[in-house]
């Protein structure tokens, strides 16, 4: 972890419209239609939650192949929501925009039940390539790294203001970073002379702070502490934790889950998810299942997918993914 060089992302640059293209775009709608279609060939009559919206390509498909579906499009960063918006007007009401991270749509949805859901998780490549979003260590920029540009907490207040002990945790936890104790050290003492600004300042830090050998084989040596900053300003994994038994509990029997992952720690939040909705709920030792305790929800996949060696030289942003899916059990909505 994290699990590639490239900063995790949904979609990656490509020579096209919107230049994004999405992961495992094919895989998608083949495990999602099935749900989509169970009333109508078309789409109609179901619901597809994007939870992750970004620039719209997984919806587009979507809405393209089955003519009658509606989509509720989730993004908390209102470039990606106008950028989407462009892509998806010629689709009219069918598409429902909503302005908010993941988690927050679920409570107060205007449909009582939904017939999919698709998470794509990680910054997008809009974000890592608008270079004031301080998202990439690749350019200078400021320390933002704020999926909503309107959150209070960014990159710099962070590294200015929490306290040695914090930011070796963040940074251990967030980032599984070897070096946390010495990078956390060297911030504290370099903002003590003059506050972090700019990710070039970081990335100095960062140079000074992890030993030479390590920077010659462990890829760049800001991804990790880059990646870390990222969850912690954004609450990505809370939000996640928040998100799915939400999403799981809002879906009708039939309904489908398809989440994409790219680095470990969100994975390793959506293996035990769905592991503890696959399960059996009858007490260990009892030789029968006992009615109503069984799984409420059955795996689409072994283990978590992943991008063939095709897409990776085609999209090589899609070579940490890790799918994962799921289906309600018909009969299983209420309990």
């Amino acid at each position: 972890m994290p699990d590639s060089d490239q900063p995790d992302s949904g979609d990656s640059p490509k020579s096209g419209d919107h230049g994004h293209v999405p992961v495992l775009l094919d895989r998608c709608v083949e495990l999602l239609t099935p749900a989509l279609t169970r009333h109508h060939a078309d789409g109609s009559g179901a619901v597809l939650v994007d939870a992750t919206l970004g620039a719209g390509g997984h919806t587009e498909r979507f809405l393209t192949d089955l003519p009658g579906l509606r989509v509720i499009g989730l993004d908390r960063d209102p470039n990606a929501l106008r950028i989407a918006g462009d892509r998806l007007a010629q689709f009219g009401d069918r598409v429902r925009f909503e302005r908010t991270r993941y988690d927050g749509y679920w409570a107060d949805r205007a449909e009582p039940t939904v017939d999919g859901v698709l998470f794509d998780l990680g910054v997008s490549s809009m974000q890592l390539d608008l270079v004031d979003r301080g998202f990439s260590y690749a350019h200078n920029a400021p320390l933002d790294m704020r999926m909503d540009p309107d959150a209070p907490l960014t990159a710099a207040e962070i590294l200015n203001s929490y306290d040695e002990r914090a930011l070796t945790r963040l940074l251990r936890e967030y980032g599984d970073e070897r070096f946390a104790n010495r990078i956390a050290a060297r911030v504290v003492r370099r903002r003590a002379r003059q506050p972090f600004v700019s990710t070039g300042e970081l990335v100095e830090v960062l140079y000074e702070a992890i030993p030479a050998a390590t920077r010659r084989t462990g890829g760049h040596p800001a991804k990790r502490t880059f990646q870390a900053l990222r969850i912690a300003v954004n609450g990505e994994l809370d939000s996640l934790r928040a998100a799915l038994p939400a999403a799981l509990a809002a879906l009708s029997g039939g309904g489908r889950i398809v989440v994409m992952a790219y680095q470990s720690l969100e994975d390793k939040i959506v293996k035990s998810q769905f592991a503890a909705a696959t399960a059996s709920r009858t007490p260990p030792g009892l030789p029968v299942e006992l009615p109503g305790y069984e799984a409420e929800f059955a795996s689409l996949t072994r283990g978590a997918e992943q991008a063939d060696a095709e897409e990776i030289e085609r999209n090589p942003r899609s070579a940490p993914v890790r799918l994962r899916a799921l289906e309600k059990i018909a009969g299983k909505e209420d309990s």
